[in-house]
Parts: C-alpha cells; structure tokens; sequence
C-alpha cells in the first residue's frame, strides 16, 4: 500500500508511512473540505442555522447556479445564494450547527474554496497576486514567441527551409507548453475540480479552447505542417488572465464597503475585568462586559456609556458626518468612531447580535435578491453550458464538412467560438449595480431588508406618509412661552418621575435643579405630590386644568395646578421634520401623488398636513383601516410607497408595493419595513427613490449590453471572422464594460 498523503510505500494495513503525514493529510482535509466552518453559523430566531463564508473560483453566473443547485439538492437546505460581486455563499439549514460542515465540503468538492469572512481581504490579495504571476508569466512568453513568430509569419517554409521553420516550432513549444501549465492554473484546477463532480462551469470551454490549441500545435510540429499556435495559445492566456484580474480589481472596488463593516467587527477589544484590563478577539465580546475605548478607536460592541465624555462619529449610522456629544448614560454601536476622550462602554448585545452585525446581514440580503432580473440572468445561465459546447461543436463540423476547410482551420474557429461566448456579462448585470446601490445608500444611513426594494421603489407613482414619528420627529418638545421659573420648577420636579412622552419632554425642558417629591402616578389623568401641606398636581385639563379655558390651537398640553389654583397650561408640538415640506414639493415634482394617513386627530392632521403642503389627508384610522386603504389603492392600480414607523404601521406597511421607515438604531432588527432610514432628515426618502431609478435603468443597459455583445460575438466567431486573440478581449472587455457602467451610479447627477 501507498500513504494517502506523500505515495511513498506504507507498512500493510496503514493509509500513512508516519504520524507527520497523517497530520498534514488531517490539516489539508479540514481545509479543503471545511471543517469546522459551522462554528461560525448564526442560529436564527425561527430555529435552524445560517452560515455565510467567503467562496473563491466564482466567474461566471453559471458557477452560481452550479453551487446553489448542489446545496439545494442537499437535505434541510431552507436557503442557498451566492453572491458573484462580493464572493460570498449564503446558507440555512434546520437541524444540527455541524451540518454546516457538510454544506462547505460540498462546496469544496465543486472545486471552490471556502474562508471565512475576516479572511476575505486576504483571500482576494493573494487571487490577485496569483493572477499578477500568472500574467506576468504568460506575458513574458509571449513576448518571446512573437520574437520568433516575426520569422515564421514573414516568409514561407521555401525560403526559410524547412528545417528551420521546425525549429522555430519547436522553440515556441518550448517556451509555450510549460507556459500554458503554469498561466493556466487558474482555468484548469476550477475546470478540472467540477468535471469530476459531473458539472461543468465557464472554465470547462475555455480550458477545452487552449488544450486543443496547443494539441492541434503540438500534432502539427510532429508532422511538420504550417497549422501550430503555440504563439495564439499563449496570447489567449494572457488577454483572459489580464481580463480576469480587471474584473476581480472591479469586483473588489464594488464590494470594499462591505469589506470594511467586517473589518469592523474584527480585532481586539479592551475589556476591564476583576480589576485589570485585558485584550479580547471583538468577536468574543458578550453582554455585561466592561470595555475601554481610547480616544480615535471604533467602538468595539452595543452598549451605553458607563463613565467618560466624549464626542463620537456616527456617520456609519445615520449618514451624518458631524459628530455628536457622547455623556454617560448614552446608547453607543459597533463600528461607531470614539473622537476625543477615552471612554467606558458597558456591552449591551454580543458582537454577532450588535448593530453593525445587522448592517452586514441586512447587506447581504440586498446584495443576493432573488428579483425579476435576478431570475432572469440565472436563467440565462443555465442554458449557456449546452448551448455553448454545441455551438463549438457545430462551427467545426459546419466549417470542416460543409465548408471542405481543412481540420485545422474548422478546430480554431471552433475554439474561437468556446472563447467568446460567455454569460460573464449577464451575470454581473445585476448583482454589481446591487452591490453598489446598497453600498451608496448605506453610506447616508439607509438599509435595505428586502432583495427586490429598489426594484419595487423605481415603480412607485404614489406616497402615502404616517404622521407620528414619520413626518414629525416623534418627540413632543415643549413650545417655548413666558412661563414662571418657579412654576416650571414645580412642574418638572413632578414630570422628572414618569416616562410619559409630555412628562419627559417638560422635565428635558428645565435644566434646574429639581425638588425631592414623593409622587404618586395616576393611569389616565397624572402626577400628584404634596408640598408644605398643598396638594400639587401636573395632568390632563379634565384632571386639574380649567375646563372653562379655550381651545386655542391643536398642540398637546399639560396643567399645573396647586391647591385650587391652575397655576399654568403647558403645550407641546411633535414638529416636522426639518426638510418634510422640501421633499413633498420635491415628489410632488416628479409627478408622485402624496397622501397622510394618521390615526391622530383630524384638528391635528389638518394641521400637518397644511405645514407639509400635502392637500389629501385622511385622520383617525387605525392601522386595519390603513392597510384595507392602501389595498384599495393597489387593486386601482396604484404601486403606493408607504412611509410609517415601522412598528405600529405593520400591517400597512406589509400591504404597500414597498415600505420605509425612519428608525432609531435600536429598532432595525425589529422593523418590518423593506427599507429603513436614519437620522433626523426625510430626505433619504427621495434619496432612495433616485438611487432605485438609476439602478433599474443600469441594469437594463447591462442587460441590452451583454445581449447585444453575444448577437453580434457569436453569428460573427462562427462565420470565421474573428481569431482566438480577438475573441479572448473581447469575452474580457464584455464584463469589464457592463461593470465599468454600473460605476455609473457613484457619478454625481448635475443639477
């Protein structure tokens, strides 16, 4: 017997000639098949798992369709997506986290190989070292052969000799034949790995194309003919590794946003335990946990402010690049930038349930939409391997049967037509607009949770807003008037006790110093405490406030009364958004019918409604009667945005084309829109509108690009008018062009 791992001669009954083999055949199997990968699995709130890696070897949409059919085919598969942009797989299963195992070995046994997610940079620098070798390689050979193809192709085997002419054959089969081994690494360990699983992939016909190339060069210098290519085969190489390198360098521009949230979330925290600091992996951060953060360094986890002032940058959350007070007591997230001084953080959530970790995730879904396009590129895809290989196989049996060309010359047409059909283009059509789409919107605070958002979003013509929290900020504050110090004293020493929206607002107005008050809290109607034997009360107008005074305006109020004395009536407005009438008027521009839907007072909405400058409102409905409405708009045709909080809006939110929701940072996880927005502006709401234009209209021209390239590549390799050089740029130049069009959408619109 022989040792699984070197070959050399084993002792009868042994799979290794020693123990150093059998480890190292250990350590290669693991990595090869993916041991150990489930541990990096998320478990999902509705049971089984989901487990997302980095995959190398994906250049075609038909490598997409090959992985995802292989783990859908697998049992307990609920999910299975890979992402060509970002390089990533995407899987959920029900039963056992070590299932996940499996799942990557069949991956790898496809011939794909598999890291996590913080080795990805360091997957993607060494692919790309590698192609630069392979170039660098294959371009030096071809310099040389054409050195010597000057010779061969100036003059004909009389004047040269014949003997000579061999020569220079052979010297070209010299440089080319280990050349080809070498640069076409890449091509042939890819189509080599999914042959032996029964599959095939865009490596296969290309690998065909240069094996054939050489084979046909290396029979016709042993029978010296004038049909060798060795020169043509190693060209090839070079056009395919210097297009496949300019796509990867693309693809890794589209997915750097994604790359840095992940850096993020890597490296080591300062935790302060039992008296003494000590560095911990960010990723083993857990609730309860003491974190130090020095002044420059991101917040490592979720939590609140123990001790320290400072200001931080959370740009990454809101979109807001000015930074903000930071005191103790404060929420913080993950990845958020501390500015000025050193900090304490108590972590609030584990590192895979903070914030930053739900970014990633939401991300991920809006880069692996499964949506009309999507569907129709994958598709796609699955015709391109029948239809490619008999294309090649008809052009050789056309041009040598029909056409009486010589078996040479039908075999590189053929070669020519395995090369520049390619579904490459129509692959990227989408998944790259997408990468790039989620990526810009995130940078300004806004997250998509649903795949086929901003396919749905380029289709609304109306837009109906919820008013609490929506339009207004969902905060009352208290309207500024000439009240009495002593009185707000009193009043907001009462507030200060309850967590009532009215209350908070009237005791965050005063920045006095409170009274000590015994208060009782009673549902309904108030606060009440005694003070120098005076009852005091702070409540409804029906409560303690004079009934006998009139209604001037529609804001909500607040009384004060002491003994039988009303002593102030205090207001409050939930304003506007700073920029809700601007962007009304902006949609109303674009010819998009506005409507307000609140479940609010008509007094109220009528009111807003007015600031606003929307003309049709409708109040006091409640949440059924909102989605029976927006229902009733949908049967009438309508592709109805609804814009609600996301919370208390679920149903109508659920009913709409798509759905928005201004949130805070909090509420991500818990919001049921398809897309959520940050901060204080309504802006992100036009914002989303044009970006989700702007997109669709890309990925029909990348899709008109890359249909229109194969009408006019195919018919013409066929008819014999373009050589395998040719049609090597060309392949490359098709996917260079649909992505170098989706980095349209970073250009800034004028006007």
């Amino acid at each position: 017997m022989t040792c699984l791992h070197c070959g050399e001669k084993t002792a009868p009954g042994q799979d290794f000639c020693c123990p150093g083999c059998e480890a190292a055949h250990a350590a290669a199997a693991s990595v090869t098949k993916g041991s150990g990968f489930s541990r990096l699995a998320n478990e999902m709130d509705e049971g089984g798992f989901n487990l997302t890696l980095g995959v190398e070897g994906i250049h075609c949409a038909a490598c997409i369709r090959l992985i995802e059919n292989a783990l859908g085919s697998e049992d307990g598969v609920t999910h299975a997506r890979v992402n060509m942009s970002t390089n990533r797989v995407n899987m959920s299963w029900t039963g056992a986290r070590e299932y996940g195992d499996h799942l990557a070995t069949v991956v790898s046994n496809l011939g794909y190989r598999l890291h996590p997610l913080d080795k990805a940079a360091d997957a993607v620098d060494e692919e790309t070292r590698s192609l630069l070798r392979a170039i660098a390689v294959a371009g030096f050979a071809a310099g040389n052969m054409m050195l010597i193809s000057v010779g061969l192709w100036s003059t004909d085997s009389e004047t040269m000799g014949m003997a000579t002419r061999d020569l220079f054959h052979w010297l070209s089969a010299l440089i080319a034949l280990p050349t080809v081994l070498y640069a076409g690494q890449p091509f042939f360990r890819s189509a080599i790995a999914v042959l032996r699983q029964g599959h095939t992939n865009m490596d296969v016909p290309i690998s065909i194309a240069v094996t054939l190339a050489c084979a046909m060069s290396l029979f016709e210098a042993f029978r010296h003919g004038e049909h060798v290519y060795f020169d043509s085969a190693v060209m090839l190489l070079f056009f395919l590794l210097i297009g496949r390198y300019l796509d990867a360098r693309a693809k890794g521009k589209a997915r750097e946003t994604a790359t840095d949230l992940l850096s993020r979330l890597s490296g080591m925290a300062t935790v302060f335990e039992d008296g003494q600091a000590q560095q911990v992996p960010i990723k083993e951060l857990k609730a309860g946990m003491l974190v130090l953060v020095a002044a420059g360094e991101n917040i490592p986890a979720d939590g609140t402010v123990e001790k320290g002032r400072s200001e931080v940058d959370r740009s990454l959350i809101t979109g807001e690049t000015l930074p903000e007070k930071l005191e103790a007591g404060q929420e913080v997230f993950a990845g958020t930038l501390n500015l000025s001084a050193p900090i304490q953080v108590r972590v609030s959530k584990a590192t895979e349930k903070s914030l930053l970790s739900e970014i990633v995730r939401l991300m991920e879904v809006s880069e692996q939409a499964n949506a009309r396009y999507v569907r129709l590129a994958d598709k796609a895809a699955s015709l391109y391997t029948p239809v490619v290989h008999a294309m090649g196989a008809l052009t050789f049996i056309g041009w040598w049967l029909f056409m009486q060309a010589p078996w040479q010359v039908s075999l590189l047409h053929a070669v020519t037509v395995l090369i520049i059909t390619c579904p490459c283009a129509l692959g990227l059509a989408v998944p790259v607009v997408q990468v790039l789409a989620s990526s810009r919107l995130m940078k300004t605070g806004i997250l998509l949770k649903s795949g086929d958002a901003l396919e749905k979003l380029a289709e609304v013509n109306t837009v109906i807003f919820d008013k609490t929290g929506t339009l207004t900020i969902g905060h009352p504050e208290l309207i500024a008037d000439d009240y009495s110090n002593a009185d707000m004293r009193l009043a907001a020493s009462l507030a200060a006790h309850s967590r009532h929206p009215l209350a908070r607002a009237l005791s965050a107005a005063y920045d006095g110093e409170l009274m000590e008050l015994e208060v009782t809290e009673h549902p309904g109607r108030g606060l009440s405490a005694e003070i120098e034997g005076w009852e005091m009360r702070l409540g409804s107008r029906a409560w303690c406030g004079d009934q006998t005074a009139a209604q001037q305006d529609n804001a909500l109020e607040l009384w004060l009364q002491v003994g039988d004395d009303v002593r102030a009536r205090y207001a409050f407005s939930d304003r506007l958004r700073s920029d809700a009438a601007d962007v009304i008027a902006e949609l109303k521009r674009r010819h998009i019918d506005v409507r307000l839907l609140s479940g609010d007072r008509t007094a109220v909405v009528s009111d807003v409604s007015k600031q606003a400058g929307i003309t049709s409102y409708k109040a006091e409905v409640s949440p059924v009667e909102k989605r029976d409405y927006l229902e009733a708009l949908a049967r009438e045709g309508a592709k109805v945005l609804m814009v609600g909080d996301g919370l208390n809006d679920a149903p109508a939110l659920a009913a709409a084309h798509v759905s928005m929701s201004p949130s805070s940072a909090i509420d991500i996880t818990q919001n049921t829109a398809d897309i959520v927005f940050q901060g204080e502006a309504l802006m992100p709401v036009v914002q989303a509108i044009d970006v989700a234009h702007r997109s669709t209209r890309l990925v029909r021209q990348n899709f008109g690009l890359a249909i229109l390239y194969n009408i006019i590549a195919i018919p013409v390799a066929v008819l014999g008018y373009v050589t395998p050089l040719v049609a090597a740029a060309a392949m490359s130049g098709s996917s260079l062009v649909v992505i170098m069009n989706a980095f349209r959408l970073n250009l800034k619109r004028r006007g």
